[in-house]
């Protein structure tokens, strides 16, 4: 079962959804990312899309984020995410937001704010994640221009991307999953 690694809410069991279409992060890569973005999450805002459990949001803001937005189209899902927040007592709602819809209609809107952080582990094998990735690209103000858009997907799915506003400046595998992160190229370069 999944659990809070660190933070104000450690320790703390997640709620899953049932069957077989979410897959919630582990905890080796969980604590794997979280080790790559130390103390820089404190303060941070985060945009989970493709939510799931919420536990890569939740573990944020357990370290300290100041706020993060899930985006999780499965009604079910969503309410795991919900019921999530409020079991590790991080159901603040200046400090989060769930919102049941599809994640590409989000990314079509014009931004309403610049995370630091936008996370995107859809489901598998079916390039989500590309659809996802270039849409961004296409409104790269979702991100803070100090930014990192990270991609959690499995080893066999990645590809190179041409992008005109983000460039890939890592990628780390741990067994089958693969954590690929990009960054704003500055303008004028």
């Amino acid at each position: 079962m999944p659990r809070v690694i660190s933070g104000t809410a450690k320790g703390r069991k997640l709620y899953t959804v049932p069957g077989e279409g979410t897959r919630p992060i582990t905890d080796r890569v969980k604590e794997a990312l979280y080790d790559i973005l130390g103390v820089d999450i404190f303060g941070a805002t985060m945009l989970d899309l493709f939510a799931g459990t919420g536990g890569v949001g939740i573990e944020a803001l357990s370290r300290g984020a100041d706020f993060v937005r899930f985006v999780e189209w499965g009604r079910q899902a969503a309410a795991v995410v919900r019921k999530n927040l409020e079991h590790c007592r991080l159901n603040d709602p200046r400090r989060t937001e769930v919102l049941q819809m599809d994640a590409f209609a989000l990314l079509k809107r014009e931004p309403d704010r610049a995370f630091d952080y936008v996370y995107i582990a859809p489901p598998q094998y079916h390039g989500l994640w590309k659809k996802a990735l270039l849409m961004l690209d296409e409104k790269p103000d979702w991100l803070a221009p100090d930014g990192w858009v990270i991609v959690q997907i499995h080893p066999r799915e990645y590809e190179a991307l041409d992008l005109r506003n983000f460039a890939e400046i890592d990628r780390r595998d741990y067994g089958n999953t693969r954590l690929v992160f990009y960054e704003r190229i500055a303008e004028g370069k």
